[in-house]
């Protein structure tokens, strides 16, 4: 669908890192995972930026997770960051593939902004009553607060700095009722499906989001 969306709220969740909450439009349905198209103008020129759902669903409101490094940010990015509550965006969506479905157990492996979809499945699967588990290769960590009351609901949480292969081999059991995502820059994506292979798991049955 497409429309056009207030924001709500606007909150540093991190470092360089913002949430920015939007009233939900009647009609929106997009499960954790999934990505919207965001449209601004900027001194008269148009862009568009895709971003994944950071809540865990749509209710009343729904949110995204935009990091934004300082040495690279371009005009969309401090376009968002200046947002305020009652500032208005077109959307349009939502698209992709690689959401949550209801699995019994999910394994989300998040590098850097990956951390948004992770928080955003994790909630939403233990409050479906399912198992958690995350890794998070970040040298910025981002939704702490959000990480630790996972951690506090019983979900594993591994925050890690760098390689990510022993925390993939713990994460992951391999069942049959396991579904395993993977959200990141192409980087971290060869990364984390090195370290699928390498825990005797294949890394296509993954559900993977490639943000570039």
């Amino acid at each position: 669908m497409d429309a056009t969306v207030a924001v709500t709220a606007v909150r540093d969740v991190g470092p360089r890192t913002i949430a920015i909450e939007f009233e939900a439009p009647t009609g929106l349905d997009a499960d954790p995972g999934q990505f919207l198209k965001l449209v601004g103008t900027v001194d008269g020129e148009e862009y568009a930026r895709f971003y994944t759902l950071s809540s865990p669903g749509i209710d009343d409101t729904f949110e995204i997770t935009v990091g934004i490094d300082p040495e690279e940010a371009g005009p969309f990015s401090d376009f968002l960051r200046d947002l305020a509550p009652g500032d208005t965006v077109d959307i349009s969506g939502p698209f992709g593939r690689s959401f949550y479905e209801g699995e019994a157990r999910v394994v989300v492996l998040a590098g850097g902004p990956g951390v948004g979809p992770a928080v955003g499945i994790g909630e939403a699967a233990a409050a479906d009553g399912n198992e958690v588990a995350i890794v998070y290769r970040t040298d910025a960590p981002a939704h702490e607060d959000r990480l630790d009351a996972l951690r506090a609901a019983g979900a594993s949480v591994a925050v890690t700095g760098g390689d990510v292969d022993d925390h993939v081999a713990a994460a992951v059991t391999g069942t049959s009722d396991e579904q395993v995502f993977v959200y990141g820059f192409e980087e971290f994506i060869d990364a984390a499906s090195a370290a699928l292979d390498a825990a005797g798991l294949d890394p296509d049955a993954a559900k993977v989001e490639n943000f570039g």
